[in-house]
């Protein structure tokens, strides 16, 4: 099979080069859409069940909420775990698939269920949602809602209703989360004595505001030429004349006369009750917003359109509010693409020069060459054809085979070059002779490829975080020399026919004769001392098994992202008003060291959708200098 792929490949050499410029092509094209991350995505195929509970204690939500949303999730097919945390005011489950379950099939099975749910759940008690399809590494982006003369709760209202609205438009965010600022709503403070003197209780008051907040329709109108559409408008407006519409409404009448609502309770705004709050730069409560990214799409992309949508923003706010990014994920994306990028660069430099020093022949060397920048994109081909993104592991494949991708070219060049200098066959045609030369070194080409991939066969067996954290480097090796084969046996050919003379001469230039005359004697000695050799490389080999238990071992490669994560844990009876006040303490002592650029308290838990910390919790996230000294120990600040 093998000799029948080169003879075809000769036969059809334009076909040969046209595949190549299509490769070439296709190739650069799917670099262009290939997706960019910094790590691969590990987290596993879950579904997230939110319900707000307001008012009920921990047990109660476990038993009322809780438990019944985790009796209908348990027998799902193609589950493995279901577990929960619940809170006072929150439930959150987490139904956990099997890998390669479609994440959208999975919301649609958990959605199923989730009706049974709602029937089981008390009414009034809650009613549970699914979180964001997002994965542990979907925080891509957060800003900071900056205003003069509005406070929190005017900022928050205008992070809710306008700026959310507009970046859940951009393609790839999965959900916008708002995080600190005062949730703005319309509080009846009703006054107990003004309820007794009246007769009234306080259901009475939440049932006629309900039922004075509807709109109802009547249908048509018929009339001599008209057709007219009767509606009744109930519903209460919103700004300042809600407040009225919500003072106004009746409640009974007592003797003709009308007891209205604001005649037993004051109607006002008010701040939602709230669990969680942001500080910057020990400056007080801000108002944050969290970019959740879509799972399985284009990190980098998706933050550059975000980007994109927060400029456009910026001219639609009010005089005097801006967006002010504190948190871009793309400066880690770049980093981690760039520290590989550079890799691949240096690396194929010192190949390109290698090749020229040792082939001393440019049309050979540059033949040779032409396999890597080849064997790369067919590898980019497949990496998009099988959804695999460029991250800091499948990059890394791409850096340790690339002095392998050359091999098989290399051989293949080397024999092609040996045949043309015999003299021998000197008069028969060139692409005869390269023809034979090729067929004579394929199929030992093909084996040493396909060996080096069998080396990799154990990563491919590898599950869960193991297997999607080494699966993607195991696949672009895997991708790069299957690309190297292709290359070596079919274009390396056909373009040493092209550009190769009938007769060459093969010589050993200076570098060859200098290595080789230290080598020679080195080999005679070597085999005079065959029993010698061997036993040095045996205890070689077990020294060096005896160095591996002192070998240091981590998870994933040390990556440097210019921000450092500190959590605070305090009493679990803290308010909220002391821990943001320790907070505050904090960020202004870590700002004064001068590598601190800025500094972010988030405490307790955003809306629902987000981490569901108490407010005892204080993640403090520190942007430093992008060159720091590694300082080992601590340090109070």
């Amino acid at each position: 099979m093998i000799d029948s792929i080169i003879q075809t490949s000769l036969r059809q050499r334009f076909l040969v080069l046209l595949f190549g410029a299509v490769v070439v092509a296709f190739g650069l094209w799917s670099m262009t859409r290939l997706n960019v991350d910094a790590f691969p995505d590990v987290t596993n195929i879950q579904v997230q069940i939110n319900t707000s509970a307001p008012g009920l204690a921990a047990v109660e939500v476990e038993q009322l909420i809780t438990f019944p949303i985790e009796n209908v999730m348990n027998g799902l097919p193609d589950i493995t775990e279901v577990r929960s945390i619940s809170k006072a005011g929150l439930s959150l489950v987490t139904v956990v698939f099997e890998d390669g379950v479609d994440i959208y099939f999975a919301r649609q099975l958990v959605l199923e269920r989730l009706q049974v749910a709602r029937e089981r759940i008390p009414p009034g008690m809650g009613d549970p949602e699914m979180g964001p399809i997002t994965t542990g590494l979907g925080q891509i982006y957060r800003y900071v809602l900056s205003g003069e003369g509005m406070n929190s709760m005017e900022l928050r209202t205008l992070n809710d209703w306008l700026v959310k609205f507009q970046l859940r438009t951009v393609p790839g965010v999965a959900d916008v989360l708002s995080f600190g600022g005062n949730v703005r709503q319309y509080q009846v403070q009703v006054d107990p004595d003004r309820l007794l003197k009246f007769g009234l209780a306080l259901d009475d008051v939440t049932a006629a505001i309900k039922a004075n907040n509807t709109n109802a329709g009547g249908w048509y109108l018929e009339g001599a030429q008209e057709q007219l559409v009767i509606r009744g408008a109930g519903l209460i407006r919103g700004g300042r004349e809600g407040l009225t519409d919500i003072a106004n409404i009746v409640l009974k009448t007592i003797d003709g006369t009308a007891v209205f609502v604001r005649d037993v309770a004051t109607v006002e705004y008010g701040a939602e009750i709230r669990q969680g709050a942001v500080s910057l730069n020990g400056g007080g409560e801000v108002v944050m917003g969290n970019v959740l990214l879509l799972k399985g799409a284009n990190t980098k992309r998706v933050i550059e359109a975000v980007q994109e949508k927060v400029a456009s923003l910026q001219n639609t706010l009010p005089q005097g509010v801006e967006i002010v990014p504190v948190y871009d994920q793309s400066d880690l994306v770049d980093k981690a693409v760039a520290t590989v990028t550079m890799a691949l660069a240096e690396a194929a430099v010192l190949i390109v020069i290698v090749l020229f020093l040792f082939l001393w022949d440019v049309r050979s060397a540059l033949i040779v060459v032409c396999s890597i920048p080849l064997s790369m994109l067919i590898a980019v081909i497949m990496m998009r054809w099988f959804g695999l993104s460029a991250n800091l592991q499948s990059l890394g494949g791409l850096a340790i085979g690339i002095g392998m991708m050359v091999d098989g070219s290399i051989v293949m060049v080397e024999n092609i070059v040996r045949h043309l200098s015999e003299e021998d066959h000197a008069r028969e045609p060139l692409v005869h002779r390269v023809l034979r030369a090729a067929q004579e070194v394929g199929q030992p080409i093909f084996f040493a490829v396909l060996i080096i991939i069998v080396v990799f066969l154990p990563l491919f067996t590898l599950e869960g975080v193991e297997g999607k954290l080494f699966g993607p480097m195991a696949f672009t090796v895997a991708f790069a020399m299957l690309g190297s084969l292709v290359v070596a046996l079919t274009i390396v050919p056909v373009l040493c026919a092209t550009v190769f003379r009938t007769t060459m001469r093969e010589h050993d230039h200076f570098l060859i004769r200098w290595l080789k005359s230290g080598y020679r004697p080195l080999l005679r000695f070597a085999l005079a001392r065959r029993m010698t050799v061997v036993a040095i490389a045996v205890l070689t080999f077990v020294a060096s098994l005896a160095v591996v238990p002192f070998l240091g071992t981590e998870f994933v490669p040390e990556l440097d992202e210019g921000t450092m994560s500190i959590r605070v844990t305090m009493n679990p009876s803290i308010s909220l008003d002391q821990s943001i006040e320790i907070g505050n303490a904090l960020e202004k002592k870590l700002l004064k060291y001068p590598e601190v650029i800025y500094v972010f308290s988030g405490i307790g838990r955003a809306e629902i959708g987000g981490d569901p910390e108490p407010i005892s919790n204080n993640e403090l996230v520190v942007g430093v200098k992008e060159v720091l000294p590694v300082v080992t120990g601590r340090r109070e600040a």
